[in-house]
């Protein structure tokens, strides 16, 4: 994805102000927030210099430096490390199409029965689930391609209803898209999925050009089932594996909760309703 670590740089810089790293705010600026020049000055690097790293020129760009610029543009811890990954990108490699998820993680996933649990890869494809994520999501009866969080997020009209804080789900959506892109920029499906969704989606293409980058490790999200209804779901995202890139997403509704009952009640349906009859029995 060229011109991320430009792009990048130049947004950061435009949200702090002058006076935030005492320089004087007065005067004319062409542009919002701090010039490269400034920049530069503030993290003792040469404008030169500075201006090649906002260009892509600096391939062999330390740590210290890039160290100094997230000070200047007060990156956070995420915004920091997506920084080293973008301005040292790895040369671009061909990923498996079907990532195999191994045989006691889907035990695993099985084993949590009043929780929808299911596993991610870097492009937010659903590879495997349980039953009750299932039961909600029905990525059973999805097309492989269709499983995919940005595509349903943005190309699929029905989101908008599924998802009551639709924006919200939207911005995080993008944030973590772009954080992982950023770190996995070898990664040409990946680059293709950005690509599909900016011309597909002008949500995503306006909020993709705004370069959110957030870390999804935990918060809560809300759907509004067409069986159950409402559904509120913390949740936690935790790394299987760093090797195969796979992460597990595990939706922990409060005990007693209005939507840990409801999720009760949509897993007995959906058990009765998949039950073998009696004469299938073996």
């Amino acid at each position: 994805m060229d011109g991320d670590l430009g792009d990048f740089l130049r947004s950061r810089r435009a949200r702090i102000r002058p006076e935030e790293v005492g320089l004087p705010s007065h005067g004319r600026r062409r542009v919002p927030g701090l010039r490269r020049e400034e920049v530069a000055q503030i993290a003792g690097v040469s404008v030169d210099y500075y201006i090649r790293l906002e260009q892509g020129r600096g391939p062999s760009v330390s740590d210290a430096v890039l160290d100094a610029v997230a000070r200047v543009l007060r990156l956070d811890d995420t915004e920091h490390a997506y920084l080293r990954a973008v301005a040292r990108p790895r040369k671009p490699s061909e990923r498996p199409a079907a990532p195999r998820v191994r045989a006691g993680v889907q035990l695993l996933l099985d084993s949590m029965e009043r929780t929808p649990a299911f596993v991610l890869d870097v492009r937010m494809d659903v590879l495997a689930w349980n039953a009750l994520a299932d039961a909600v999501f029905g990525y059973g009866r999805t097309a492989p391609d269709d499983r995919n969080i940005p595509r349903h997020v943005f190309l699929d009209p029905g989101s908008r209803d599924f998802y009551p804080e639709w924006s919200a789900v939207a911005v995080q959506c993008v944030a973590h898209l772009r954080n992982l892109a950023g770190h996995h920029q070898d990664d040409r499906r990946l680059t293709s999925l950005v690509g599909e969704l900016s011309l597909k989606s002008e949500d995503f293409r306006r909020l993709w050009a705004d370069h959110p980058v957030r870390e999804c490790a935990y918060g809560v999200k809300r759907v509004q089932h067409p069986v159950a209804g409402l559904l509120t779901f913390p949740y936690e995202t935790l790394t299987i594996s760093q090797e195969t890139d796979q992460s597990l997403l595990v939706y922990t509704p409060e005990p007693g909760s209005e939507t840990a009952e409801r999720l009760a009640l949509l897993g007995s349906w959906t058990t009765a309703a998949t039950a073998p009859r009696p004469t299938e029995r073996a």
